[in-house]
């Protein structure tokens, strides 16, 4: 039975507590909640540090671009936010979520 865990080298969790050992500023982006057709499950991950870099995903690569702009923002304020992207918001056929779900992003800053 294959194992639903990433290994450490995949793993966005591991990799943003590598990057935030070297000194960068992390944050990370969370699905909390889907509806509908959602690309990922809730649980999904994506961490990005100050300079852009990103590893994981929360949509499939339908969101990321907005999710990322977002988490910059974070890093730079502090201060987490929520986002949501479906496909009756008009920023969601902008960014790519046309697969007919929502889902709800929880970006945090981490340290």
């Amino acid at each position: 039975m294959p194992s639903t865990f990433l290994d450490d080298a995949r793993d966005p969790l591991i990799i943003a507590e590598g990057w935030m050992k070297d000194g960068k500023d992390v944050a990370i982006a969370t699905v909390v909640e889907t509806w509908g057709s959602a690309p990922r499950p809730v649980g999904s991950h994506l961490v990005i540090d100050a300079g852009g870099t990103f590893h994981g995903s929360v949509s499939g690569g339908c969101v990321e671009g907005a999710v990322i702009s977002e988490a910059l923002d974070v890093i730079g304020s502090g201060k987490p936010k929520m986002l949501e992207f479906g496909v009756a918001d008009e920023t969601a056929w902008q960014v790519g979520l046309s697969c007919g779900g929502r889902i709800r992003v929880y970006v945090e800053r981490l340290g």
